[in-house]
């Protein structure tokens, strides 16, 4: 049985709404804002915040630009969030280890 240990639960990714958004990121490689609102089923105030702190953290890309006159965001998940969510699911992983 593995020992018992929430130390490795990265509390940026934890919350639900960062944890939706990098696990899709993970899979889409690349994603616009509309499509990650429609996705999550998110708010638009809601979802920016949750991005910057991602952002802040390093964890995602944003750039910011336009098709035509209609503004385009796209978030890409960075080599270091994508390292960190992979720590985060064996983290987890080892946390469900200890229930067997």
């Amino acid at each position: 049985m593995t020992a018992f240990d929430i130390e490795g639960i990265d509390d940026i990714i934890h919350g639900r709404m960062r944890l939706g958004i990098v696990a899709y990121l993970a899979s889409a490689e690349v994603a616009d804002f509309n499509e990650l609102k429609s996705k999550l089923k998110a708010t638009q105030g809601n979802l920016s915040v949750h991005l910057s702190k991602l952002e802040e953290a390093g964890y995602v890309k944003i750039e910011k630009g336009f098709i035509g006159r209609k503004p385009l965001t796209r978030v890409t998940l960075t080599a270091s969030g994508r390292e960190a969510f992979g720590n985060y699911l064996d983290a987890m992983g080892k946390l469900l280890d200890t229930q067997k």
